[in-house]
């Protein structure tokens, strides 16, 4: 039985953004200004087609920045909490210093705070919650790194190829994902860890643990360098969801 919709997002917008200096030597990355208003805007709006209620967002480097552009703490009408990391505490991290953010045994999304999509969410949480894993990623067949591996069975079977499991497709990591409750126990708080590390643990002690959904409908950008920022601001029109 599905539970409840998923109602919060943690956007990551805590990176150094040092892909992009120097443009981000004074203010983070999710702010730099795209067609007119922040990048982070972009996957609030995105979140929100899918009934979103609330952000959570972390925040280390220039944070002060944040409350700046945000002043009211909302956005659109809808909260937004800020949770401040001192020393930074990368993805996986990150996720486990806002648990008590959460209420008990809810799911939550994730998204990179610097990514531009508007694919389909609908399939990704409707296969989430088929599947019922602990984790599901939200793939796509093209694009670089193509470094995420899946079965045929929709599994993950391998990461950045540590795995030595080909599976039977090479799907690129979104950054956007769904996690449950229980996925935090497998975090140490404080402790500065990627969820690309927790991910292969995971499917080396329990196959079949962490989900995939391919989607290649929509478009998606990482922006990951200055080059492709200037592009992106150089169309007409940005990726509008």
């Amino acid at each position: 039985m599905q539970k409840a919709p998923i109602k919060t997002v943690f956007i990551l917008g805590a990176g150094l953004g040092t892909r992009l200096r120097p443009l981000t030597n004074n203010i983070p990355k999710p702010l730099l200004p795209l067609g007119g208003r922040p990048i982070i805007t972009y996957p609030m709006d995105h979140v929100m087609s899918v009934g979103i209620e609330r952000f959570l967002v972390n925040t280390h480097h220039c944070a002060e920045k944040y409350h700046h552009v945000f002043p009211e703490r909302q956005w659109k009408g809808l909260p937004i909490i800020f949770r401040h990391e001192v020393v930074l505490l990368d993805t996986a991290g990150g996720i486990k210093n806002i648990e008590d953010l959460l209420h008990d045994d809810e799911t939550i999304l994730v998204y990179n705070g610097d990514t531009v999509s508007d694919l389909p969410l609908r399939h990704l949480i409707d296969e989430h919650f088929a599947k019922q894993r602990a984790v599901t990623l939200a793939l796509r067949s093209d694009g670089a790194p193509l470094n995420v591996n899946m079965n045929a069975r929709g599994e993950i079977c391998d990461f950045r190829h540590a795995l030595g499991d080909p599976g039977v497709s090479s799907c690129l990591f979104t950054g956007i994902y769904i996690v449950e409750k229980r996925f935090f126990s497998r975090l140490k708080a404080g402790r500065a860890e990627s969820v690309i590390t927790v991910f292969i643990e995971m499917i080396r002690e329990e196959p079949g643990s962490v989900a995939g959904v391919l989607i290649d409908e929509g478009r998606w950008c990482d922006i990951g360098s200055v080059e492709e920022y200037e592009r992106m601001n150089m169309l007409p029109s940005v990726y509008k969801p």
